[in-house]
């Protein structure tokens, strides 16, 4: 009996560990394999992720790209300049990358999730209220002020708006190296195909004309 109990406890703490390393695998982008695989963006090599390349020198693992400030001239008053596996070779199989985010005044980076990764934001100058919301729909807000972070976790619809008179700016870190994103209203009203026009209504409860007029505004400029 006592070698059975013995035996039993084993089990327990093997399917724990198991579960635990599990979830820290789903955690983020999958573990590498090798020390680096610097990606190769001209294989047609089919893999999750990029395909590793033979010859590689240090500026692979470089870059100046978020160096400068953006210029947040769209619709939205607000720019990403990413520095992921497709600026930074490098990042390949990392599971790491930045971006920097400017935004105008009354900027806005809309609602949006990046299904592969948390986020984490560095203020580096001016103000934001930020936000995410939970899947019990629960807002968790505040306005972050120059050298505070926040974080927004994976999966979960967020925001950044500078209702600030001045531009703001931050560095975000994600645990991936490309974290993808969909912008929520972008993605429903830009998709191609479209979104059908009653589903979309059905889903905000409002009219077709209403539906159209909101397409029409997400719609590319000619």
């Amino acid at each position: 009996m006592a070698a059975f109990g013995k035996m039993l406890s084993l089990i327990v703490i093997t399917v724990a560990l198991l579960a635990i390393n599990s979830n820290k695998a789903c955690a983020g982008d999958p573990d590498m394999l090798q020390d680096i695989c610097v990606a190769d963006p001209t294989s047609t090599t089919k893999v999750n992720g990029l395909a590793c390349k033979t010859m590689f020198t240090e500026a692979d693992f470089s870059s100046m790209v978020i160096s400068k400030p953006g210029a947040p001239t769209n619709t939205f008053g607000s720019v990403v300049t990413g520095a992921n596996v497709q600026s930074i070779p490098g990042l390949n199989t990392l599971g790491v990358s930045l971006a920097r985010i400017d935004y105008a005044p009354g900027g806005i980076n809309p609602p949006h999730v990046h299904p592969r990764a948390t986020e984490m934001v560095y203020v580096l100058s001016g103000q934001l209220y930020v936000g995410f919301i939970t899947t019990a729909n629960v807002l968790v807000s505040k306005v972050i002020v120059q050298g505070e972070v926040f974080a927004f976790p994976r999966g979960l619809v967020h925001f950044q708006k500078n209702n600030g008179k001045v531009p703001a700016a931050v560095i975000a870190g994600f645990n991936s190296q490309l974290p993808g994103t969909q912008s929520i209203a972008t993605t429903l009203f830009a998709a191609s195909p479209s979104v059908p026009d009653d589903v979309l209504g059905q889903a905000f409860q409002i009219g077709t004309t209403q539906v159209q007029q909101i397409k029409s505004r997400f719609a590319p400029r000619k």
